[in-house]
């Protein structure tokens, strides 16, 4: 009798399957709504933080520092 077997294999297919659909359903009901035609306030600070959070990065990579050129 062996572990992998075309039933395990079935089962594990549609387990994967459902879980990843209902993980996405979770997701989506987690992601804040559009409310009188304006993003409520998480999805605010969600965007600010998101920006921020990049323009520090991109000057950490930019090298931000003076280089000093040795003769």
């Amino acid at each position: 009798m062996t572990v992998v077997n075309r039933r395990n294999a079935v089962l594990g297919w549609a387990t994967w399957k459902v879980g990843k659909r209902v993980a996405k359903k979770k997701a989506r009901d987690a992601v804040p709504k559009i409310e009188d035609n304006r993003p409520n306030k998480t999805a605010i600070a969600l965007f600010v933080a998101t920006i921020g959070g990049a323009l520090l990065f991109w000057r950490s990579r930019s090298g931000g520092g003076e280089e000093t050129i040795s003769e």
